[in-house]
């Protein structure tokens, strides 16, 4: 049985890390905040350059090329995955490491382009190639972040190594649901489906094609920017929750801690009045 100073080491040490896993959630709590406000506030615009990109793909001619709508049937897959630069965020980065993994089986098929240190350790383990990496912007991701990493992205499918590349993230749902998304940026496809409805009337200068051309890059950034805020949402909302289970968890082990304390202070309470009543017993 611990002994009533082991039983109050436990106590004070569960009771600091409480503390910390309190302060965690809040702190989480308040960037998910300004996560979901910027996630939101770039969900229009981004719903926006899709819709002006697959009118003007409609009006740009059959015969439109460009490199980021080529096919390299004989490249890899790269696959571009979206995870956290630090722990404690519950089953954020494992979700979407085990969704790349899914459809990176074949590793000598396969090329891997990871932001964060927790997917970059995950795929290092399992011997898989990294062609590049990112660190440090996953909770609070730039426009200029997107932007580099979708131009290394054109430059590597531009070199005809890749025949595709494959993006995961992490959809933010609410605040307790996320979910990895599995969706394919390059080649770039102009859906028809997408453009069917309403349209409004563009003048093009100097025309379809060439408006096409400049924003073809445009999309691309757009798409990784607005998926890389969806992804810091989720990785702050996975902490949030996982730290506020670590805090109720701490809660609840300090209360049995303290039952059994008291039961252990008892006992030896009673103990030590069993041996006094005895030693007077026996003096009689």
């Amino acid at each position: 049985m611990a002994s009533l100073q082991d039983i109050r080491h436990r106590i004070k040490s569960v009771t600091s890390t409480k503390q910390i896993t309190s302060a965690m959630n809040m702190v989480a709590t308040s960037r998910l905040r300004h996560a979901k406000e910027a996630a939101n506030a770039n969900a229009p615009y981004a719903k926006k350059v899709i819709e002006v990109v697959q009118e003007v793909a409609a009006n740009a001619g059959a015969d439109f090329q460009h490199p980021l709508l080529e096919t390299h049937p004989d490249g890899k897959r790269l696959v571009f995955v979206i995870t956290s630069d630090k722990g404690l965020a519950g089953a954020y980065s494992s979700n979407a490491c085990k969704a790349a993994h899914a459809i990176a089986e074949n590793k000598a098929d396969t090329d891997l382009f990871v932001v964060g240190r927790k997917g970059e350790a995950y795929f290092k383990n399992r011997g898989y190639h990294i062609v590049k990496s990112h660190t440090g912007l996953s909770e609070r991701p730039q426009f200029e972040h997107a932007r580099t990493i979708a131009l290394e992205l054109i430059d590597l499918f531009k070199s005809g190594a890749y025949r595709e590349v494959v993006m995961i993230y992490t959809k933010f749902i609410s605040a307790i649901s996320c979910e990895p998304q599995t969706e394919k940026v390059l080649p770039l496809t102009m859906d028809s489906e997408e453009a069917k409805g309403p349209h409004a009337e563009y003048i093009y200068e100097p025309d379809a094609a060439t408006v096409l051309g400049f924003l073809l890059p445009q999309y691309l950034y757009t798409t990784i920017y607005a998926s890389l805020l969806q992804s810091a949402a989720s990785e702050l909302s996975s902490r949030m929750n996982a730290m506020s289970n670590a805090t109720d968890n701490a809660t609840e082990l300090i209360d049995q801690l303290n039952l059994h304390y008291n039961k252990v202070r008892q006992a030896g309470i009673t103990t030590e009045l069993n041996e006094i009543v005895a030693g007077a017993e026996g003096l009689k």
